[in-house]
């Protein structure tokens, strides 16, 4: 249904084999609870690194990454399920704008993203298959999951998997395990419980530290900061709207081929709920939005796309940005523990690229279809990087998806024109 309630799934108790929770359904409340505490956990590391990274409140961008979730909600009325964490194409443009303005740069971004989706909601989707056929969408989706595979394992000697390969092992056996030891919650909850026992272990182990816990306070109030433009500084934003759009629509597509749904009909409505909470962010101080590949991943693994569970996972994470003492709670977790996770949940996504790609039947015979495909998943496994003459960086993802729908419709084209390739 598209109402604010959700049917019972079954008997809310557990999900037979090939069946899902559809997005309008739930199962009973605990186990919905549950399911939305991990996606809290998928989230986080994530959603806070942007503001570790840039500066910005982590504690402000959590607050309005829950509100922007909840506002995603409601306006794709519960039918879309999503999570809205910090976007990694805003930190290049962020670090590169003058002190202050990066605010009003995020701002426009979100106005301009917002404008992308009611032309989209009005003139219909049927141009994104167009532009963005299931070669290219399912290419997008793969290179965003195995882009990241670098994260996990760690980009320093003290980040990822390779911070602590024990604990990293540790973690990813007690998610492999959990899912096929134990039906009902636990099962559901694989991810939850494998970061929990990894944390755990770690924590046996002495490589946990509670400092930054016992000094943290209870409560306390997010900062709030006023936007400020600069004209000067919003062509390093514009190229963000192109991402966002890429990541929006590659999610679109993903949960389409996850719950056998079409959701097409949901693009316009899912880019400017984007828009909304990237320029709620932008007016309050905190970083901008996007639709989050990790909690793909959860959804992937547990079969649940119920936007119940999203609920639930906005309502916590407003509560934790209202609680330091959680935050440093959730910042103590070690980097192994996060690397053994990851390594799971990144490798989620990239097969779901190829999922779209056989169910689809995409004939990788044609040679359009093979180096659209070749080309743009190397560019971002590799995470090539275009700088601009003005410092402006486009890395792997973005770069991707240029390749991907660039090369399709340039060599698509050239080959009708020399009747060298099939009209489709």
């Amino acid at each position: 249904m598209a109402g604010t309630g959700w049917r019972l799934h079954g008997d809310g108790r557990s999900v037979r084999p090939g069946e899902v929770v559809a997005p309008d359904e739930r199962l009973a409340w605990p186990r919905t609870v549950g399911i939305g505490l991990q996606h809290v956990v998928a989230m986080f590391g994530s959603t806070v690194l942007v503001p570790a990274l840039t500066g910005f409140p982590v504690a402000t961008t959590l607050f309005f990454s829950a509100v922007g979730t909840a506002l995603f909600l409601l306006v794709t009325r519960n039918r879309l399920p999503s999570y809205l964490g910090s976007s990694f194409a805003f930190i290049a443009p962020i670090l590169g704008s003058s002190a202050g303005s990066a605010t009003g740069g995020i701002l426009v971004t979100g106005l301009l993203l917002a404008v992308v989706g009611l032309v989209v909601h009005l003139a219909g989707s049927r141009w994104i298959d167009l532009v963005m056929p299931p070669v290219v969408t399912g290419t997008i989706v793969a290179l965003i999951g195995l882009n990241l595979a670098p994260a996990a394992w760690g980009t320093t000697e003290d980040s990822g998997f390779r911070a602590d390969p024990v604990t990293g092992v540790i973690t990813l056996l007690a998610i492999a395990l959990t899912s096929v030891l134990f039906r009902g919650l636990l099962g559901r909850l694989s991810i939850l419980v494998g970061v929990v026992v990894g944390y755990v272990v770690a924590a046996a182990r002495g490589l946990v530290s509670f400092e930054a816990v016992e000094s943290a306070a209870w409560f306390g109030l997010p900062t709030f900061t006023a936007p400020h433009v600069d004209v000067s500084d919003l062509a390093l934003f514009l190229p963000v709207v192109f991402v966002l759009v890429a990541e929006n629509v590659g999610h679109v597509k993903s949960v389409a081929a996850m719950t056998g749904r079409d959701m097409d009909p949901l693009a316009g409505r899912a880019l400017f709920a984007d828009g909304l909470a990237t320029t709620l962010a932008g007016l309050g101080g905190g970083s901008g939005t996007t639709t989050y590949a990790e909690n793909i991943g959860v959804m992937a693994a547990t079969k649940v796309y119920s936007t119940a569970a999203y609920w639930v996972a906005a309502v916590t994470a407003l509560v934790l940005s209202f609680s330091p003492k959680f935050g440093a709670l959730i910042g103590s977790i070690p980097a192994g523990v996060l690397g053994g996770a990851a390594t799971l949940l990144y490798g989620m996504i990239g097969i779901l690229g190829a999922r779209i790609w056989v169910q689809n039947k995409v004939d990788f015979s044609d040679p359009v279809n093979l180096t659209t495909a070749a080309v743009a998943l190397i560019v971002g496994i590799a995470n090539y990087t275009f700088t601009t003459s003005g410092g402006l960086s486009f890395e792997g993802i973005a770069l991707g998806t240029v390749a991907a729908i660039g090369i399709h419709h340039l060599m698509r084209v050239v080959g009708r024109a020399r009747g060298t390739t099939a009209v489709s």
